[in-house]
């Protein structure tokens, strides 16, 4: 049995943050109806590079999941979905703020049909506030948390991250644990209710300690200020071939592996040392160090060290490392002409159950008819609907 077995969702979203979290909510067993609009496809299928015909990242993204194209810009199409919402748990959507309540899709109105329905809405500034009806990308949500005034290089100003922190660890995770906090409290009282997530919210939550520190003591982190942000040696050292290893070992026992490993016990107590001036004394030494020798050469030379030092893997490298193979991060999804792709597996790993992959993402639409047969809509019926764009 997998864990959301039970579940059905309808999801109005698109490009990163609500299909990411349907795709966990799909992996762990929910079902998941796709509501795709015929004449605007989601974006994410145009994004390249693409596989056989299809886009990497819709594939991945939108696998398990089935594909229903309505335009809701008409009223057959408004009074299908409220057909489906009767029978649904979960509408997740990702409009700006209003959208869905103009559409006659909004929670109150969806919520008179099923009072059970929880309604999770993902948006970059949320429902309320004077942002909320403003436009932003994950780099804006991250400035405006204030992440990105102490994540770069003196002088060099904010760094640009490679992975959407605040579209998935603040959209997705949060969007899926509001989604199944919500289930469990309807468990419990039997009604269901919206769930508000702000991209921008989580990520001002994800400051964790330095949003602790903030908070409390009015301490305002810079750029390599702190301890874990470049401003003591826990940090990427680049090696004689241009690579880079990352430091991380803080804790004394690591410290003491670090610098007998690297011929520099001298070090140690500079390491240990909280003034900026004695880790920069440290940084520079090791900087010297590492420079020295390849990269091959520090990957063999920690790998069996206790230190908390690792190579700074590319993606592909990263995808067939030893213990990202034995874990299973990668698997084979299967694909309509009867093989498989490649693609990033389910990072949640639960003793009683596996993660399911169904198949990579559909074509737009391809569940239509068998959405609306079930519906009890005829073959003529479905025909008119296609004849009017309202399906495709």
């Amino acid at each position: 049995m997998s864990p959301l077995e039970s579940l059905k969702v309808l999801d109005f979203s698109t490009l990163l943050p609500g299909p990411y979290a349907s795709m966990m909510l799909a992996d762990l067993g929910a079902d998941v109806l796709r509501v795709e609009a015929p004449g605007r496809p989601d974006l994410c299928r145009m994004l390249p590079p693409f596989v056989d015909g299809t886009s990497a990242a819709h594939a991945y993204l939108n696998r398990s999941k089935r594909s229903l194209a309505l335009d809701l810009k008409q009223p057959q199409a408004i009074a299908i979905v409220k057909q489906l919402v009767a029978d649904y748990d979960i509408v997740l959507e990702q409009f700006r703020p209003g959208v869905m309540d103009r559409l006659g899709l909004g929670y109150e109105a969806l919520k008179a049909i099923n009072p059970q329905l929880i309604y999770c809405s993902i948006t970059g500034f949320g429902q309320t506030g004077p942002y909320k009806d403003r436009p932003g990308h994950d780099i804006n949500y991250l400035a405006i948390a204030g992440v990105s005034s102490y994540t770069g290089r003196k002088g060099d100003g904010p760094l640009p991250i490679g992975v959407q922190v605040a579209d998935v660890a603040g959209g997705s995770l949060h969007g899926v644990v509001g989604i199944l906090s919500a289930v469990i409290q309807r468990q419990l009282t039997g009604e269901g209710q919206q769930v508000d997530i702000s991209m921008t919210d989580a990520a001002l939550a994800l400051n964790g300690m330095a949003g602790a520190a903030c908070a409390a003591a009015g301490q305002v982190p810079g750029e390599e200020t702190e301890l874990l942000n470049g401003g003591a040696f826990y940090d990427y050292y680049r090696t004689r071939d241009g690579r880079y290893m990352a430091l991380g070992g803080l804790e004394p026992q690591f410290i003491k592996q670090l610098c007998q490993s690297l011929g520099c016990p001298e070090m140690v107590s500079f390491a240990q040392s909280p003034e900026p001036a004695d880790q920069q004394v440290v940084k520079n030494r090791l900087s010297a160090l590492i420079v020295a020798e390849d990269f091959e050469h520090w990957c063999e030379v920690f790998a069996m060290v206790d230190a908390c030092v690792e190579p700074v893997l590319k993606l592909d490298e990263a995808l067939q490392h030893p213990q990202m193979q034995a874990r299973g991060m990668q698997v084979q999804v299967p694909t309509s002409d009867g093989g498989s792709q490649a693609q990033l597996a389910q990072p949640i790993k639960l003793s009683a159950s596996t993660p399911q992959y169904a198949h990579i993402g559909r074509e737009l639409g391809q569940d239509s008819v068998d959405v609306l047969q079930q519906l009890g809509y005829s073959a003529a019926d479905i025909e008119q609907l296609r004849e009017t764009g309202v399906t495709r």
